[in-house]
Formats: C-alpha cells, sequence, structure tokens
C-alpha cells in the first residue's frame, strides 16, 4: 500500500531551488548530535589561514588527491587569492587576527569604520576557499554513485539553475551540483563590477543580493557533507575543523541576516546546538 505523503515544493526567488521530499520521513539527528558533541571536545578554533586546526591533515590530504589526479581537475577550485596590499588584504588580515582571539562573535563583527560590502566581500572569499578545501578532503566519498542526487538529509533536495547557462532548475547528483555551484561562485568572484577589488572602484547597487545568493548556495555545501558524509570526516578526523568553520560561517551569516532562516532548516538543530553557548 502506498504511504499517503504529500511532498511539497518549495520555491525561492533565485534561480535554484529546494525541493522537499515527503514529509513522513524523519530528519536524522544523528550526525548533528554527533557534530556538536565533537565541537564540545575540540575547541580549538583553526588556523585562519586554510581554516584548519594545528595538525590537520585537510591539506596533507587535498595536495595528494590534486597530485595523483585521482579526481578531475574541475573537482578542485583555485584558490581565490585577495590582491595583496590592498584594503581588502588589510581587512582579511584583520579578520584572521580576530579569529585567533578564540572569539568567533566577535570576530565577524563589522571593524570600526569599515565598509559593510567590502567586509561581506572579504569574507564570501575567505569562505568560498574553506568551503572548497573541506569539500576537497572527502571528494572520494561523494560519488555519481553515492550521491546520485544533491540532498541535505532525506527531506532536502537541490536542483541546479544558475539563470544563465541553465536556466531551467535541473536534478543532479552531488558531484555535479557542487562543481556547477563551486564554478559558479568562482565566476561572480573574478568578476571586477561585481567584486572590485581596486581601491575607489564601488561595490554594485546589487552586491549585497549577489553575496546572499552566493552565501546561501555555499550552506548547501556544508549541509551536504553533514548530513552525507559525517562518518568520512570523523574517519579522516576533520570534525573539530568542519565544525569550527561551519560556526563561524554561520556567526558571520546571522550577525549581517544574509541568509532565510527558512534556507538553514537542514541544520537547524545543529545550528542551535553550536551556536547556544555564545549568545
Amino acid at each position: 500500500m502506498v504511504s499517503p505523503c504529500i511532498s511539497i515544493f518549495i520555491s525561492v526567488y533565485i534561480p535554484s531551488y529546494i525541493y522537499i521530499l515527503p514529509s513522513c520521513q524523519l530528519l536524522s539527528i544523528v550526525a548533528a548530535a554527533a557534530a556538536a558533541k565533537s565541537l564540545q571536545s575540540c575547541p580549538t578554533l583553526c588556523d585562519p589561514i586554510d581554516g584548519s586546526p594545528p595538525g590537520s591533515s585537510v591539506r596533507r590530504i587535498l595536495q595528494a588527491r590534486t597530485l595523483d589526479g585521482s579526481r578531475s581537475s574541475k573537482t578542485f577550485k583555485p584558490k581565490k587569492n585577495i590582491p595583496e596590499g590592498s584594503h581588502q588584504y588589510e581587512l582579511l588580515k584583520h579578520a584572521e587576527a580576530t579569529l585567533g582571539s578564540g572569539n568567533l562573535r566577535m570576530a565577524v563583527m563589522l571593524p570600526e569604520g569599515e565598509d559593510l560590502n567590502e567586509w561581506v566581500a572579504v569574507n564570501t572569499v575567505d569562505f568560498f576557499n574553506q568551503i572548497n578545501m573541506l569539500y576537497g578532503t572527502i571528494t572520494d566519498f561523494c560519488t555519481e554513485e553515492s550521491c546520485p542526487v544533491m540532498s541535505a538529509g532525506p527531506k532536502y533536495e537541490y536542483h541546479w539553475a544558475d539563470g544563465t547557462n541553465i536556466k531551467k532548475p535541473i536534478k543532479c547528483s552531488a558531484p555535479k551540483y557542487i562543481d556547477y555551484l563551486m564554478t559558479w561562485v568562482q565566476d561572480q568572484l573574478d568578476d571586477e563590477t561585481l567584486f572590485p577589488s581596486k581601491i575607489g572602484v564601488p561595490f554594485p547597487k546589487n552586491f549585497m543580493s549577489v553575496a546572499k545568493t552566493i552565501l546561501k548556495r555555499l550552506f548547501r555545501v556544508y549541509a551536504h557533507i553533514y548530513h552525507q558524509h559525517f562518518d568520512p570526516v570523523i574517519q579522516l578526523q576533520e570534525e573539530a575543523h568542519l565544525n569550527t568553520s561551519f560556526k563561524h560561517f554561520i556567526f558571520f551569516v546571522q550577525e549581517f541576516n544574509l541568509i532565510d532562516r527558512r534556507e538553514l532548516a537542514p541544520l537547524q538543530e545543529l545550528i542551535e546546538k553550536l551556536t547556544s553557548k555564545d549568545r
């Protein structure tokens, strides 16, 4: 007998959609509980340069996989560098120094006298680099076979569209979706009309809207890793790195209201666990 579950479809205002699957399926909380527990037991902040804690194997793993060519080169996007000597570079150094203080809530606050757009731009680039590195550590576990759809647990499925090359949302595997996503984000970051790096060049009027879309989509990579690949993360002993990177990300988007609460639903319980002691 077919279960009388109702499938709910929610579309959002940008050309990338969330499909909510039958509500009778319960969202697993195992990963959330394990993640929160590991964060409490490993409170060390991430290295502010590459996001990895002292002694982390993240960079070694990524370098090894890149050199041996075990996965498509498309999987790993080049690190987006902020030009040395620019004001944004100085802001990045300020962010890194503040992160080292151990207070993430303080680290995400807008420095006195600084431009909000520039602060959001610098941090968006940094989160792109962090998530790029994080996903690079588990690509051997995220394949066409293991992840035929881009999902975050049993209730949330993401279909890709960018409004330009792919206008109608398409269902695709997680590695394909993430490749589309990271390529699209890199294109936005490389566009000097959207993310100007030269002093005196103003940000466009739609900058904050673009940044919000980027951060919303980057969140989906975190959600996929937590729901579908947290066991490999534990095996690699990288849960503290993942948790601290995600906590930093959440504090930042909460500070400036950059992602709608409903978009965070796939990891809402984890978010509450990670942030409850810092309110």
